[in-house]
């Protein structure tokens, strides 16, 4: 159960992360640059925490999925970026995807 844990706060870090990259300007910026940097060596040492349990292409598979329909979500919340029919609908196969792994996968450690 551990590395599920391991595996939601990577993701979580590093969708923080890249949301601040727009923020840090380029580097430009201090405190943003210091959040995406922050951010994602926790999200990769969590990652590497998880690859001992999870095997990598289903952590992997989880970890891109969930993280990229939460970056379009802070895209259209924070930053007001649009998300058209098709874009929505492309979200909403990744989420299937990732719950389709989870619950009938035999590659995913219990």
């Amino acid at each position: 159960m551990q590395h599920w844990i391991f595996l939601s706060i990577a993701i979580i870090s590093e969708v923080i992360a890249t949301s601040f990259l727009k923020a840090s300007e380029g580097f430009t910026r201090l405190w943003p640059s210091l959040v995406v940097i922050v951010g994602y060596v926790l999200a990769f040492y969590l990652l590497s925490l998880t690859l001992k349990t999870i095997q990598v292409g289903v952590a992997y598979a989880i970890w891109s999925g969930a993280g990229l329909v939460l970056i379009a979500l802070s895209g259209w919340i924070f930053f007001g970026q649009s998300l058209d029919i098709p874009a929505v609908i492309g979200l909403v196969l990744i989420v299937a995807g990732i719950v389709v792994i989870n619950m009938f996968s035999q590659t995913v450690s219990l």
